[in-house]
């Protein structure tokens, strides 16, 4: 892995090199893999993180947990990796202040630190703590500043759209990097809050948007696949258990899979 800052130099530079696509990973494994097929850079799925240590999603992950497997994923990768912390594990902003610094300590060059159904206020205290946390040790991080205005459908869908753009203001002021909206979908919407949300903004895929080309052009500057990933592979992964089970094969046909020794040069 490159110096921390130089990775969190080379990620903030991603953010204005068109449309960054980042793939959600869940471990060591999954984000090397993603590196090797050519990724600027990697972001952790805060399911998968927590279904891969044996947590459920929504701020039950505990930090030390979080800590090992971003240590294990920095170790794997030489491009710029951004950690879903959540809520920062805590409703106390110096808690998840030292947290995060924690995380950005172990190399991680970007954070995604969400509003879910709490209070704006609370978030812009815990961006503002983990500014000042880091500074005094000399660490930079990209905050992704995470709404879930449109995801928990939070106000009333006409306000949609204001109660974001002061959220984001509120964020920015607090010292967020860029903006994260899941599950805005609507064209209209996206050009709007692209234009005036004064960071670069971030959507999930979803099956409603349009092209990535047509997002570009609407402004859009990072998409990320959320557990979307991972949920494909529990998919697939449960297929095949439930055929051994209970079938008489002796092999695991997938004409995708790939083969051990490519898997295994992967770390070599």
């Amino acid at each position: 892995m490159t110096a921390p800052s130089d990775a969190v130099t080379r990620f903030r530079q991603l953010h204005q090199q068109g449309l960054l696509r980042l793939a959600n990973a869940w471990d060591a494994g999954t984000a090397r893999l993603i590196e090797h097929l050519g990724a600027p850079a990697v972001a952790t799925t805060s399911a998968g993180l927590a279904w891969a240590q044996g947590y459920p999603d929504g701020d039950r992950l505990q930090p030390d947990a979080l800590l090992h497997a971003v240590g294990g994923i920095v170790r794997a990768l030489h491009v710029p990796l951004t950690v879903d912390v959540e809520g920062g594990y805590s409703d106390d902003p110096a808690t998840a202040a030292g947290t995060v610094m924690r995380v950005v300590q172990a190399g991680a060059a970007g954070i995604n630190l969400e509003d879910g159904a709490g209070e704006p206020a609370l978030l812009a205290a815990k961006i503002r703590a983990i500014r000042t946390t880091c500074a005094a040790q000399g660490l930079d991080v990209f905050i992704n500043a995470r709404t879930d205005v449109y995801l928990r459908g939070l106000v009333a869908e006409t306000a949609r759209i204001d109660e974001t753009l002061a959220r984001a203001e509120a964020y920015r002021a607090a010292g967020a990097d860029g903006l994260f909206v899941p599950g805005l979908v609507d064209t209209d919407a996206i050009a709007t809050l692209a234009a005036r949300c004064g960071m670069p903004l971030n959507v999930m895929l979803r099956p409603q948007l349009q092209d990535l080309a047509a997002l570009e052009r609407l402004g859009v500057r990072r998409i990320s696949t959320g557990s979307a990933l991972a949920e494909s592979m529990y998919g697939r992964l449960g297929v095949q258990v439930e055929e051994f089970l209970r079938d008489d094969h002796t092999t695991l046909p997938d004409p995708r899979a790939m083969g051990y020794g490519a898997i295994n040069g992967l770390f070599a």
